[in-house]
């Protein structure tokens, strides 16, 4: 199905039939995976040494990623991926692919597509109520640097408010950038939440 017919079918509200292209874990190829394989447990950053005008160039990416999930620009956000790009967090910090076991997330670009649509539907139980979400990104640590790709890990912290009901959810970013048309995209975004395991009301309605 293609990205077009995936609009078109979120403006009639209807529920997408089964089909070989849809999620993100059957469509990517395991070598995809890279870094984002090794498990998040007893996992150190190891850092590169970088300028500081590449050290601001990669945490300034991931601020502005985070500000664009608060502010709700998620077009924008889903845009800072590759064309081939994949959202993964994993259901266990242990886990080292997304083919054996359950993810919570394991979304490639036309998987967001539909997440946003929904997201942005009218009818929306999640936005219905006042919810938003608040970002802390640091601890930035660039672990490999090349002409055309880089990989970066940074811990974070979110708070995220429905109502009343305030959830906080914190852990660990791994990305695996490369340079398309001059600019760093995102082709893995593995997130290990410390608290993935919690009990909640509801589940996660958006990318942490």
């Amino acid at each position: 199905m293609s990205e077009l017919n995936v609009k078109n079918a979120l403006a009639t509200g209807v529920v997408f039939e089964a089909i070989e292209s849809m999620t993100g874990a059957d469509s990517i190829a395991p070598d995809h995976m890279g870094r984002g394989a090794r498990p998040a447990t007893g996992y150190v950053p190891q850092g590169v040494a970088v300028t500081p005008v590449q050290q601001q160039e990669f945490e300034q990416l991931l601020y502005r990623q985070a500000a664009m999930l608060d502010a709700k620009r998620w077009a924008d956000w889903r845009d800072c991926f590759a064309n081939d790009g994949v959202y993964w967090m994993p259901a266990a910090p242990e886990q080292t692919d997304w083919m054996s076991q359950p993810s919570i997330f394991a979304e490639d670009r036309l998987l967001m597509e539909v997440r946003l649509g929904r997201l942005q539907h009218p009818n929306a139980w999640s936005q219905a109520a006042a919810w938003h979400t608040n970002h802390l990104v640091g601890n930035v640590v660039v672990e490999a640097i090349g002409e055309d790709h880089a990989e970066l890990y940074a811990r974070f912290q979110l708070m995220e408010v429905r109502r009343d009901n305030v959830r906080h959810f914190g852990g660990s970013y791994r990305h695996s950038l490369v340079r398309q048309d001059g600019q760093w995209r995102i082709r893995l975004q593995r997130v290990d939440l410390m608290n993935g395991q919690a009990a909640y009301d509801y589940v996660i309605q958006a990318w942490i």
